[in-house]
């Protein structure tokens, strides 16, 4: 079993993907750096992780992604100005990004599915467990989901994965969790898992979402998975045979989340999290509150 209970330090986050569903905004721009209200998706993820505590983070990306490097380097000329300009805000905001947390970057050649992307970082990674964080999900930073997980992988050792209940009609867009019952209300074993199941064939309704703290022994399991759906090399391929073979590295446990989670992979659900985060936002919330109950009041009364 590889274990280990060293301090979990490093995040790995994928960022390769060519977001075709949110062309032609995504042509030229990647689809990380497509605006949530103010601030680029991806900097709430780099955002959760810096406050788990994950302060070394490698994004793994891949042709055209370069803007993702310059959000979060130094822009000396725009701070310049801004600094001449006594505009000591968006110079805060500026230099927020670039002061988050030690950024590193790997290119991903040849794009073959999140397994042979998490893989691209066992160099970086070594012998140390580290967690994976998927752009498309935003976690509410109130609920403290990827801390939860940590404290899971230093109590049980071997692999965590974020678990949510969805529909039946809906487990077919998700990897999907057999589990069984612990002590603990919000954790569960996982005893296999499956790509995208039909729904008739789903061993439950938890559905995988876009957090994990992985085992540094899934590298050699990844370097030995055949590609699968889709023909590309499934990271729950990977962890299927981790929770088969405890031997690998360790168990595979799941935590149960129930809090807020904003999907931002598919357009509908993209809108709806800037509505809902602009709503909250102290700066913003109450003016467009007040036009959007004006909004949806004027709806109502169309034919």
């Amino acid at each position: 079993m590889t274990q280990s209970h060293s301090r979990i330090s490093k995040a790995v986050i994928p960022a390769a993907g060519l977001g075709t569903r949110f062309l032609p905004a995504t042509k030229a721009t990647p689809k990380e750096m497509l605006p949530v209200v103010d601030k680029p998706a991806i900097q709430y993820v780099v955002e959760e992780a810096v406050s788990a505590g994950l302060d070394d983070v490698l994004m793994i990306t891949g042709r055209n992604k370069r803007p993702l490097e310059d959000h979060f380097d130094r822009n000396y000329e725009l701070e310049s100005a801004l600094e001449k300009k006594g505009d000591a805000e968006r110079l805060a905001k500026v230099q927020e990004s670039s002061d988050l947390a030690t950024m590193h970057y790997v290119r991903q050649g040849d794009p073959r599915g999140l397994g042979h992307a998490v893989l691209c970082a066992a160099p970086h990674v070594g012998h140390e467990p580290f967690a994976v964080l998927l752009g498309d999900d935003l976690i509410d930073p109130r609920d403290p989901l990827l801390r939860r997980m940590i404290e899971v992988q230093e109590q049980h050792g071997g692999s965590v994965v974020a678990l949510m209940e969805v529909a039946p009609e809906q487990i077919h867009l998700y990897g999907c969790a057999a589990v069984e019952a612990t002590v603990d209300s919000d954790v569960v074993k996982v005893t296999g898992l499956v790509e995208k199941p039909d729904p008739a064939d789903a061993p439950s309704s938890y559905a995988i979402i876009g957090r994990y703290v992985l085992d540094p022994g899934v590298f050699g399991v990844l370097r030995e998975t055949e590609p699968g759906r889709g023909g590309e090399i499934q990271l729950t391929d990977a962890l299927q045979q981790l929770a088969q073979d405890e031997k690998v590295g360790g168990p595979v446990h799941g935590v149960v989340f129930r809090g807020r989670r904003y999907d931002t992979g598919d357009r509908g659900d993209y809108l709806r999290a800037i509505v809902r985060l602009a709503c909250e936002r102290e700066d913003l919330g109450p003016d467009f509150r007040t036009w959007l109950r004006s909004y949806v009041a004027e709806e109502m009364q169309q034919p």
